[in-house]
């Protein structure tokens, strides 16, 4: 069976339509459109709260305070001094006062403004680190959505091609077939050339339809993180310009930008910050506090008593400075501080567990992006010679010395080379971009150029 050239530049070459839907386009949509994002914008901006609320602890507070009700009253006073018009002054003069369940109403006003405070500056510290925590965490969604769309992206990239390539080799296979069948019919052929059709086309009917589900499931899984309506989704293949030769650093470099940029690391990092400063803020729960005091109030109360009818009104301004020192709190304050240790021992080890996962990782992802530059390299070379073998092949089937079957096999075989080729490139492109990710280097900049790139 011939191919014409037009139908073998279209299976060598991606085939990018007006329409075709590029990676920045599937990045923004999902951006805008996938939940985790949403989840993640909103626990970014809840984080962005805590910045406020440290400041806020070292700011004046003010209350208002008032009540009524009913009081009983007894007062005495002694050794007062007395003067009234008419009358001759006294000294040493007793006032009495008794009112029974007499009306009462009193209110007051207080500002208070911390200046010493070691539990208030832990506190602040640690919602200050929740704060950057909360960006960090962020930035980590957002990398992880990155490539969970490339992936999906490239997933339906491959699955489209590998179920165009399977109904073009099924077509293929069943004129094929029909041949065979025509020819033993008149006596050209045996009747092994008609089983062999009947197998091969078997079998492609089997990987068909398992092509098709992987397609729909890697469809699905796109139109579910973009939003987009599945018929909307054609995405670009990835050429060979989408590889052009980039310095890959050693390792070790890669690891020690790992270790000081991972989110995942620097978000286990400031849980060691926090619950440090947990344990500083029940230490520091013992120490004495200092508060600058300022109090206005007012104290009311009428009614009858022993001596009459009668009334006392007191109103009072007071600012100056208030000290409080905890005694003891029945062992509350112990118990949370060696809480607050075994927590942080407990962040240290998740520390140092999430060190060796990221340098695992790393060194991972930069062994792959090594292999799959050489498996590209070698399917390269692959796709040569089997396209020299196919046309070797359909020279010999022209002449007579090759059956139709044969060629059929040599062209399925250059086929599975184009695939493999095809998958290996976007293996290049996830693995060097997931190396970024780790390296907390990845952004919609660098996603731009990979889909610049595709575009080319």
């Amino acid at each position: 069976m011939r191919l014409s050239p037009w139908s073998a530049l279209l299976l060598a070459l991606p085939l990018p339509t007006a329409h075709a839907l590029d990676l920045m386009e599937a990045w923004q949509a999902a951006r805008e459109h996938d939940p985790r994002m949403a989840m993640a914008q909103s626990s970014l901006e809840a984080g962005r709260t805590q910045r406020e609320q440290a400041r806020a602890l070292w700011r004046p507070s003010v209350s208002v305070g008032g009540g009524a009700g009913v009081r009983s009253l007894e007062s005495n006073t002694h050794g007062a001094y007395f003067a009234a018009p008419g009358m001759a002054p006294s000294e040493h003069v007793t006032f009495k006062t008794s009112i029974d369940n007499g009306t009462a109403t009193q209110w007051n006003v207080t500002a208070r403004q911390p200046l010493i405070h070691g539990e208030r500056s832990a506190q602040s510290e640690q919602l200050t680190l929740g704060a950057d925590a909360a960006e960090v965490e962020w930035l980590g969604a957002r990398q992880e959505l990155m490539l969970q769309v490339v992936e999906s992206y490239f997933q339906l990239v491959v699955a489209e091609r590998r179920q165009a390539l399977l109904r073009r080799q099924l077509e293929a296979v069943e004129r094929a077939l029909a041949e065979a069948k025509d020819r033993y019919a008149a006596g050209d052929l045996p009747i092994l050339d008609t089983h062999e059709a009947t197998a091969r086309a078997r079998t492609l009917q089997a990987q068909l339809v398992a092509a098709e589900s992987e397609r729909e499931v890697a469809l699905a899984a796109l139109a579910d993180a973009t939003g987009l309506e599945p018929e909307r989704l054609d995405p670009l293949p990835p050429s060979a310009s989408v590889l052009s030769p980039e310095p890959l650093e050693p390792l070790a470099h890669w690891q020690e930008v790992a270790l000081a940029a991972n989110p995942l690391l620097r978000q286990a990092q400031a849980k060691v910050e926090i619950a440090h400063k947990e344990v500083e803020k029940y230490r520091a729960a013992a120490d004495a506090t200092v508060d600058l005091v300022a109090q206005a109030g007012r104290d009311y109360v009428s009614g009858d008593g022993d001596y009459g009818s009668s009334s006392v009104e007191q109103t009072q301004h007071v600012i100056g400075v208030q000290v409080n020192i905890p005694l003891y709190t029945g062992g509350l304050r112990s118990a949370k501080r060696q809480e607050a240790l075994k927590l942080e021992d407990r962040a240290r080890a998740e520390l140092e567990w999430i060190r060796q996962q990221v340098g695992q990782q790393v060194r991972a992802a930069w062994l792959a992006l090594q292999t799959a530059h050489a498996r590209v390299t070698a399917l390269e070379e692959a796709v040569t010679a089997s396209e020299a073998r196919r046309d070797a092949t359909r020279l010999g089937h022209e002449v007579g010395d090759r059956t139709t079957l044969d060629l059929l096999n040599a062209e399925n075989d250059l086929d599975a080379a184009r695939l493999a080729l095809l998958q290996a490139r976007t293996e290049v492109l996830q693995n060097r971009l997931k190396l970024q990710a780790l390296a907390g280097r990845l952004d919609e900049e660098r996603l731009a150029a990979v889909d610049a790139a595709l575009q080319r």
